[in-house]
């Protein structure tokens, strides 16, 4: 698989009450097709927003049903990076990276906290942001496939008490 140079074309998610800021590195390649966030079929992101929040009758069907999702349990979402050289949907292929202006929802919200999705998202927030002036930020175990060691209980309990902490 070759490299190929991709700019995040989607924007984030946040209005002024915002609280939880949660990162991804970047969109995976089904993601990008789809134009929004954990567009992966196996990605349990959405499932285990929806456990958290005790919403699991709740329709996230549609990019709307998500956004409106999200705002409505305060959590802003977008990645770390803006554009960058990539390899398919590979973290650790990721090389030549701008990084988003993650100051953009941090002055614009009230965000307390940012939670990383992921070693690769923790990794480069630290490297653009660490030493910053920025809420706490924290690592979480990644909601990927490709993450299969950590069930989706174990998923639970580690984002949950983060999220609810807050």
């Amino acid at each position: 698989m070759e490299y190929v140079h991709v700019q995040h074309e989607f924007p984030p998610v946040y209005d002024e009450k915002s609280r939880i800021l949660i990162l991804g590195s970047f969109p995976s390649v089904k993601s990008r097709e789809q134009e929004f966030y954990y567009g992966h079929p196996q990605n349990r992101f959405w499932k285990l927003m929806k456990r958290i929040f005790d919403c699991e009758n709740v329709s996230l069907d549609t990019i709307d049903e998500k956004k409106q999702f999200l705002l409505d349990n305060n959590i802003a979402l977008w990645d770390v990076i803006k554009s960058c050289d990539i390899k398919g949907s590979s973290d650790s292929s990721i090389k030549n990276i701008e990084p988003n202006d993650l100051e953009l929802i941090v002055n614009n919200s009230d965000v307390k906290k940012i939670i990383l999705n992921g070693g690769k998202a923790y990794e480069l927030y630290e490297k653009f942001y660490g030493g910053k002036h920025m809420p706490a930020a924290v690592k979480v175990p990644s909601t990927s496939p490709a993450n299969a060691v950590w069930t989706l209980d174990r998923l639970e309990n580690a984002w949950g008490r983060e999220i609810n902490e807050n």
